[in-house]
């Protein structure tokens, strides 16, 4: 009876957070973290295992606070407002170049630096930009978001996502690249295709006079060649820190990145400590660790392995339909609750749900299983990838880059509203869907 009490509470809590998220009646950190607190009153959660579930997912948190720091500590150089100068001349003051540049960077930069990391390192460019070429910002980091999101299924590292389903199967780097990086790239295309539609007051946009732009000049030249070393740093372990004999992860290289670069503001005078931790943007920390709670209530009240059983109860052993049904649902899923949070919880259903329908046997189920899936069975886990980072694009709420630029925009002046936030990004979601779904029948099903 307690037990089944404490289901009823995990899950009104959670679908009343997303209710109010969608809604705007109050911001969405506010809402996670007082649903999250609600759990532990209601003795659903202790504190500790609240703690607990919070640092289970420390290395994301790791990573946003690292590269946060990072960014913020280079502010007083004004190589943001620089970079954002030569890219409005580089276009020659045309919003299509501008819209097609900010697409053309994200997606190399996304291929190698998972999402949300990469939308850190390049919103700040945005609001200068705009101001420059007189439009909103806030379309521009949509776009950001939307091509961050997508480009990061070109690799296995480019969406946290991706790479915690491409674990749990053991898929290798390059096998990722010959069986998956297609669907991205398709991905892509539909936004390409979009952008004149969505986008078309800034794509139609042109400044026929670039001389009138401001010429920021580039402060603490030296401070500034330092910190490109310690980027660069950071950039490089990213790629290939865990290769290494002693193996340095993403947030472990975040977080050193961050404190060298707390060290050189410091040192050269150029800001204080006090100032950059004042502008770490809480909100988001706070949201993701709220977050990360609200779905260990689900796990530890049962909810989640109840559902792998109607999963097998729907899907059967019909392995071609239940990857579509699957790209769907999860997709569908993934447009309300954060991604990360989404396949870490989805990733030991569907192990559960492919033991019970008898295509895999019980050894799958272990943490530190190393050996081959079947497969037939691996189409399921490619249809969570897509689904779970396509579908993100839906909502504010969907991904973790969507709340990071919703915190930068904050930052800037600027709310991106839920509302505003689907206009572009519900279209761009069910079109890349539909693509991903005819990739997977054609490429894996048929």
């Amino acid at each position: 009876m307690l037990e089944t009490w404490q289901a009823s509470v995990a899950a009104i809590v959670f679908i009343s957070v997303i209710a109010l998220i969608m809604t705007e009646w109050v911001h969405l950190t506010i809402a996670a973290f007082l649903g999250a607190l609600i759990l532990v009153f209601a003795n659903v959660l202790s504190l500790n295992e609240a703690i607990a579930y919070i640092g289970s997912s420390y290395s994301t948190l790791a990573l946003f606070f690292g590269v946060m720091v990072l960014v913020r500590s280079f502010e007083p150089t004004k190589i943001f407002e620089y970079l954002a100068t030569q890219m409005v001349l580089l276009a020659r003051g045309k919003g299509k170049l501008l819209l097609l540049g900010i697409v053309g960077v994200t997606t190399v930069v996304c291929a190698f630096l998972p999402n949300a990391t990469t939308v850190m390192l390049l919103a700040p460019l945005i609001p200068p930009m705009a101001a420059e070429v007189g439009v909103d910002f806030v379309p521009l980091l949509i776009l950001m978001v939307l091509v961050s999101n997508s480009a990061g299924l070109l690799t296995l590292v480019g969406d946290p996502a991706t790479f915690i389903v491409g674990d749990a199967i053991n898929v290798s780097f390059l096998d990722y690249l010959l069986r998956l990086s297609l669907g991205g790239a398709i991905a892509l295309l539909v936004i390409l295709l979009l952008l004149p539609i969505l986008f078309r007051k800034i794509w139609n946009r042109e400044l026929n006079n670039l001389d009138h732009l401001p010429t920021p000049q580039i402060n603490h030249p030296r401070v500034l060649a330092v910190g490109a070393i310690i980027v660069g740093f950071v950039l490089v372990f990213f790629v290939v820190g865990e290769t290494l004999p002693i193996p340095v992860t993403p947030a472990a290289v975040a977080l050193m990145g961050a404190a060298l670069a707390l060290l050189l503001a410091h040192h050269s005078k150029i800001d204080t400590l006090n100032n950059i931790l004042r502008d770490v943007d809480w909100s988001t920390l706070i949201f993701f660790m709220s977050i990360f709670v609200l779905i260990g209530g689900l796990q530890k009240t049962g909810i989640i392995a109840g559902l792998s059983n109607v999963l097998a109860l729907i899907l059967g052993q019909n392995v071609a339909g239940a990857s579509l049904l699957l790209l769907v649902l999860v997709g569908a899923a993934s447009s309300v609750v954060p991604n990360i949070p989404l396949v870490v919880a989805m990733v030991p259903l569907l192990k559960q749900y492919l033991l019970n329908v008898g295509l895999v046997g019980p050894e799958v189920l272990n943490p530190n299983f190393g050996g081959d899936f079947p497969p037939e069975v691996l189409p399921l886990f490619y249809a969570m990838m897509y689904g779970a980072t396509l579908g993100g694009n839906a909502t504010l709420v969907g991904a973790s880059a969507n709340i990071v630029a919703a915190g930068i925009s904050e930052l800037h002046g600027r709310q991106i509203t839920f509302r505003r936030f689907l206009h572009y990004g519900l279209p761009v979601a069910v079109a890349q869907l539909v693509a991903a779904s005819l990739y997977m029948l054609f490429r894996f099903l048929l």
